[in-house]
């Protein structure tokens, strides 16, 4: 199964609310690696392709592939439909500022709901889904993306809502997993 799927770590964005520094190139708090380093390394262990997915060019000295956003898309949904376009393999996206991605955590992404289009956490029943950790079988979502995007759908949740998603459930890994740094002060804690 595992080595049917692409890892794409998403390094978009300007990461304005990190004062430009770019946030894959933080250094994980568990193993000292920038977090691109680490989910990369992660994704290989189980027998995926990482790639970058965004505009890299902070990321040029990191050895991984990378894709730019489709110019069909906008908005976040411009870097999946990029990453559903590479072919008919399963994708599991994942954020570049996500350091307490665990090996763990990627096999129960992996591993739920194999059938499902879409396999993605949310918090709770009102909470928003969280696509940035999900997995996506591009023959059914990829042409639901295109769809939206030619409505100028932008936002991943109104995709969502276009999209039979399975709920993967939380548990202290996926929890985990979840947590981002946005800003210093996330680092910091």
């Amino acid at each position: 199964m595992a080595n049917e799927v692409r890892l794409g770590i998403f390094v978009g964005g300007g990461s304005r609310r990190m004062g430009g520094e770019p946030k894959g190139l933080l250094k994980a708090p568990d193993t000292g690696e920038t977090i691109i380093d680490k989910l990369a390394r992660l994704g290989r262990e189980l027998g995926m392709r990482p790639l970058m997915v965004g505009a890299a060019s902070a990321y040029e000295s990191i050895d991984l592939d990378a894709i730019t956003d489709a110019p069909t898309a906008e908005g976040p949904l411009a870097g999946l439909l990029a990453l559903l376009a590479l072919g008919d393999e399963r994708v599991v996206a994942v954020a570049c500022d996500m350091p307490h991605v665990s090996k763990g955590a990627l096999e129960r992404l992996l591993a739920h709901a194999p059938d499902a289009a879409v396999v993605a956490p949310r918090r709770d029943e009102d909470a928003p889904w969280e696509p940035l950790f999900a997995r996506y079988d591009p023959v059914r979502v990829r042409p639901v993306v295109e769809a939206a995007a030619a409505d100028g759908v932008r936002s991943f949740q109104a995709l969502f809502r276009r999209l039979e998603v399975e709920a993967l459930p939380i548990d202290p890994a996926i929890e985990a997993a979840l947590g981002d740094w946005d800003t210093p002060d996330d680092v910091k804690r």
